[in-house]
């Protein structure tokens, strides 16, 4: 068995423009004399690895502690692109009856390949960018997949990981009541 972990280091990870940076805080260190280590950290809900719930764009969308997540486990395909994604490519990498993909490589979703995942029932997309759409108007895109419940994985990191198929695991944290929570991803191939 192989485990890939897809995420990156957080602290030092990409930040979307405009989000808050990752921060942390020693609170207590044993080096000083506490009886433990104890940091604090502030970040945005969209750092590092993360989950898009439907509230992201939706006011009243699915918070990311409701997502299903049956939804972010199970057999899953990995294929590398580049460039916009066209509707025609998305009907070639999910033709098999695929239900959760990973998109690796330097791309933008198109609307028309996001309807395309809406119709032929896509339910997880996960891809190494900081956001799915095109980075200075991504909100069509994100309206299309989450508003059909597609759970949105970004900031992964795939390089060193093959195409193929794979068992996925990929569950956000529990934070109840906001937008998108980080998450470790990891691929296992048996």
């Amino acid at each position: 068995m192989k485990i890939y972990d897809l995420s990156q280091e957080f602290f030092s990870s990409k930040v979307f423009p405009g989000d808050p940076a990752p921060q942390m805080e020693p609170m207590l260190k044993i080096a000083d004399g506490a009886p433990c280590n104890l940091t604090k950290i502030t970040m945005g809900s969209h750092n590092g690895t993360h989950m898009d719930a439907p509230r992201h764009f939706y006011a009243n969308g699915r918070t990311i502690d409701k997502l299903d997540l049956q939804k972010c486990v199970g057999d899953c395909k990995l294929v590398t692109m580049s460039g916009e994604i066209s509707a025609e490519d998305i009907e070639q990498a999910l033709n098999d009856g695929t239900k959760k993909l990973l998109i690796k490589g330097d791309i933008v979703i198109t609307l028309e390949a996001a309807q395309k995942m809406t119709e032929m029932g896509l339910e997880f997309l996960g891809v190494e960018g900081l956001t799915v759409g095109p980075q200075e108007s991504p909100m069509a895109v994100h309206l299309e997949l989450l508003g059909a419940e597609i759970v949105i994985l970004e900031g992964t990191v795939m390089t060193d990981v093959p195409n193929g198929e794979y068992f996925l695991s990929s569950l956000p944290i529990k934070y109840g009541g906001i937008d998108g929570a980080q998450c470790r991803p990891i691929l296992i191939k048996f």
